[in-house]
Formats: structure tokens, sequence, C-alpha cells
């Protein structure tokens, strides 16, 4: 089976952070929301061919961090200079399109069933999520044999409540890409762009079967806010190494992650905290916030935050949103 990974967006919706690095690096509970990705593929029960990263902003980045990592895929790049659509992105791996894809976007975190994919007898499977209100989400339409039926974007009512996760296994990628390619010849865009719901359109409309699976969790990483909740996800969730701590002189309040190299003294740290690798905190409270490699902290409050790599924050309490490098001392002037 081949992966394919898209992420050569800008991640407008995260920055400062993504002005120095991709999306998809952003740490989480002690870990790249792309490594959280990637250990998915443990759950599949059939070998990974091939990874094909699709990249885009900071590409070499992405790469990096892979090459240095020890997953055991064999991995590709290929780049999107234009951004044209999720569809698009598709297209530019056509090459490596042969039989079984699996296509994973990292805008979110997912907790599913991989299994029995190649087994289901179907052409493609879409993982959904039962949701309240479906009017901001792409959605399934299903017939009355279980199948999709069709594909609604951001829908006006309520009938149809399975939002789509951006996670798709199609079972013959060539066909995949022949719908793409009719797409784009016809020209069928949404807002813009050519949408991968569209082409999966195409498909049904040649004769394809869709299933769908539900996810049991679903945890978008669009924004700081949700970064901040689906760090609050891991750390309850098997990542809190906060009894592993050596705290004799702070206060660790689990769930939390502290990196091994990171130091933390005479502070109160948690719950819902991560510090990642050479962080310094000192005499400071921090709780809910998620602290980059490199930083250094001192006499500060802080709460639902992001503090980016390298960045150097002293005095007063904040809820901060601060990128790489950033310098903020509040502590001039003070009595």
């Amino acid at each position: 089976m081949k992966v394919i990974v898209p992420l050569a967006g800008f991640g407008k919706r995260m920055r400062p952070h993504t002005w120095s690095k991709p999306k998809p690096l952003v740490n989480v509970a002690g870990k790249p929301v792309l490594g959280h990705i990637l250990d998915k593929l443990a759950d599949l029960d059939v070998e990974v061919d091939e990874l094909i990263f699709i990249v885009g902003w900071l590409g070499e980045q992405i790469q990096e961090y892979y090459e240095a990592s020890d997953y055991p895929y064999p991995a590709s790049y290929v780049e999107q200079k234009e951004l044209l659509g999720q569809a698009h992105a598709i297209w530019l791996a056509r090459e490596h399109l042969d039989g079984p894809v699996l296509i994973i976007f990292v805008d979110t975190v997912f907790e599913a069933d991989l299994s029995g994919l190649e087994t289901s007898g179907l052409d493609g499977m879409l993982y959904v999520k039962e949701v309240e209100d479906p009017r901001r989400f792409g959605v399934t339409v299903l017939g009355d044999d279980g199948l999709v039926s069709g594909l609604v974007e951001k829908p006006d009512t309520f009938d149809n409540r399975l939002a789509i996760v951006g996670v798709y296994y199609i079972r013959e990628g060539g066909w995949l890409t022949r719908a793409i390619e009719d797409l784009m010849a016809r020209d069928i865009q949404t807002k813009g762009e050519f949408y991968l719901a569209d082409a999966f359109t195409v498909m049904i409309d040649q004769g394809a079967s869709f299933g769908v699976r539900e996810v049991s969790v679903w945890e978008d990483c669009g924004t700081p806010q949700d970064v901040l909740k689906t760090n609050r996800y891991f750390l309850e969730h098997g990542r809190d190494n906060g009894s592993e701590v050596d705290s004799a002189d702070s206060v660790i309040i689990p769930p939390v992650y502290i990196a091994p190299t990171a130091r933390v003294e005479h502070s109160i740290v948690g719950p819902y905290v991560t510090i990642a690798e050479n962080s310094v905190v000192l005499r400071s409270i921090v709780r809910d916030s998620i602290v980059d490699e490199g930083v250094y902290i001192d006499d500060t409050m802080l709460d639902r935050s992001l503090i980016g790599k390298d960045a150097v924050v002293r005095g007063y309490y904040r809820v901060l949103n601060v990128g790489d490098s950033a310098r903020l001392d509040f502590a001039q002037g003070r009595d």
C-alpha cells in the first residue's frame, strides 16, 4: 500500500508559528503533529510500500524531520508549487498512484480502525465522524445500501451529519488519478480549488463503491486553540510523563510532558503542559500550554499559551501565542 500525506499548505491559521516551520511540525505533547500521524501507520495490517509527502512551504524541514526519524517506510517527496487544491496535490503524485492508496491529511489527529481495508471488497473507504452541526464540514450522503451516494461541502441542512475527517482509502490509485484528470479537464472547482470530494463524486458516478468508517477520536490541529485541545488529549492518553520528572523544588501537576533535557526549577507546571527539549522554566507558573524547544521562561505566569522555539519570556501574567526566536521582557521597569 502507498500512503500519501499532503502537507503543502501555509498554515495561516497557526501563525506566527508557521512563519518558521510547516504546520505539521508544531509540537504537541512532545512530538510534532506529523509524528503522531505517522505512528498510526503501525495499525495497518498490510505493508507500507512507500510514503509520499506532498510538500510546499518549508518542505525541506519535513524531509529533514522524516529522514532523522526511525520510521521504517521508504519515502518520496513531491512539491506542490501552486496551491490549486487537495485533488491537484494528489494528482502531482500520480506516478506513485498504482494499486491501493491511503491518503491522510495532517490537519487532524484521529483514532480509527485501519485494518481490513484491502479485503473490504469496496473501491474506497471514507473515514467520518458524526457531528452535531455539519454545516462547517464536508459530509457524506449514504444510500439505502449503506454506501456513499454523494458528498456535500458545508450543507445547509442537518440531514447528513457524517463529517469527512481527512482520511481516505482508495483500492486503485489509477482510478483516482483519472477522476482527478476528468475533474480538472472540466474545470470543476469548489471555492477556486480542485477538491478531493469532487474527484470521489466523479468515481461514484462512474460506478465506484465507497463505504464509511467512523473514527472514535477526531482532534483538529488547525488553530492555536485546537492545538492546545489536542495537546490535552494526548497528555490524557499516554503521553503524560509527570511521574518521571525530577521536581524536588517544583510542583508538577499531571498530566504533563516534560522532555528529559528540559529544566524546571522553583515553578508550578501543569496540568496540560508540554515542555520540549532544552527549555528552561524558572520561578514560573505554567498551565495548559505548549513550550517548544530551547525556550527560556523566567518569573512568568502562562495559561493557554503557545511559545515557539528559542523564545525568551520574562515577567507578568500573559496568554501568549509567540513564534520562534521571539523575545518578550515584561519585567523591564518593574519595581
